[in-house]
């Protein structure tokens, strides 16, 4: 470990005892059963979102675009979308919203991954998806994550995105663990023939060029067993039981309703939701010989002296920039047959 970590886990360490936070004291606890548990980590690949700083300004980036996106062209189109509708619904300025459009023109035409706008700097950003793993599989939620007061299990449920206001800087911690957690992913590449030379080479060029790391916030997914593997199903979530209610509403009504299933097999799936709901806070479900399980989900974003990573070449886009709104005037006027 070198002087700098050690300091900075020194450091927070001290902060720790300072506080005499009981809270905080069972939280990081929690975080060292849940290491010795679960030791090894699993890596899923990357994702992709959009986070903003002003431009010139020092100090952390805000994400803008959740980091979930499984290739940067989608984050390009969230990013385009939200320039759009923040020129058609925020502003009847004619400056602010031509400037808007122009930012919403380009992102049409060309992949960038950085742009400024009304003086804001907007940029792609990558991140490594990971998860803990030990003997009894990847690690579930901890009985200090953080839960709902009240649990809803039906409806329309709108879920807030566990990157929500959420601060990206490499030098704030949240705890010696994490910490710790973060040397620890400091020299991380992928390695293996399973991944493309290219893959490789760009992840072993990353860890000079951006060799610092920052951890987005803690979420949690829904994963079924596939042979020695686990595929995920859906989003990320901010909480456990948002995770529960999706899997939950998975098994009960989607999966029937979209694979069009009849009475006998839709009866077994329904019969293990409602178990899984019953149970209140299960982190797994076995039905029809298929298993599932909410697991807890960690993301880290690599970041050199001029911010946070962007997309690497080896990042593979499946289609490209493309208009996804009418055009627009600078008064707000839609044009719908261009």
């Amino acid at each position: 470990m070198d002087e700098d970590w050690e300091r900075r886990i020194a450091e927070v360490q001290a902060g720790l005892v300072r506080s005499g936070d009981p809270v905080a004291w069972v939280t990081e606890a929690d975080a060292v059963d849940g290491a010795l548990r679960y030791p090894g980590l699993a890596v899923r690949g990357a994702l992709f979102g959009v986070v903003a700083r002003e431009v010139g300004a020092e100090g952390p980036w805000r994400v803008v675009e959740p980091v979930r996106a499984g290739m940067p062209q989608e984050s390009r189109d969230g990013l385009q979308s939200r320039l759009f509708f923040r020129a058609k619904d925020d502003t009847d300025d004619p400056t602010v919203r031509r400037e808007l459009i122009a930012a919403v023109r380009v992102l049409e035409r060309e992949p960038v991954d950085e742009i400024d706008v009304l003086g804001v700097r907007y940029r792609v950003v990558r991140a490594d998806e990971f998860t803990r793993t030990g003997n009894q599989g990847l690690e579930p939620p901890r009985p200090t994550d953080p839960e709902p007061l009240f649990r809803v299990w039906e409806g329309n449920i709108p879920h807030r995105s566990p990157d929500e206001g959420a601060l990206l800087d490499p030098d704030r911690s949240r705890g010696p663990m994490a910490e710790a957690l973060r040397f620890g992913l400091r020299p991380f590449s992928y390695t293996g023939a399973r991944y493309p030379a290219a893959v490789r080479a760009d992840s072993e060029r990353a860890v000079a060029t951006h060799p610092d790391l920052a951890l987005l916030p803690v979420s949690f997914g829904v994963v079924e067993r596939q042979g020695s593997g686990w595929r995920p199903h859906g989003s990320l979530f901010a909480t456990p039981h948002e995770a529960r209610q999706s899997l939950y509403d998975l098994m009960v009504d989607f999966w029937p309703r979209m694979y069009e299933w009849d009475e006998a097999e839709r009866e077994p799936f329904r019969r293990a939701g409602e178990l899984f709901r019953a149970a209140g806070r299960a982190d797994e479900a076995r039905v029809a010989g298929r298993e599932f399980r909410i697991c807890r989900v960690e993301r880290m974003i690599r970041f050199g002296p001029d911010g946070p990573e962007g997309p690497r070449p080896s990042d593979v886009d499946e289609y490209g920039p493309q208009r996804l709104h009418p055009r627009m005037d600078e008064d707000g006027t839609l044009h719908y047959d261009e």
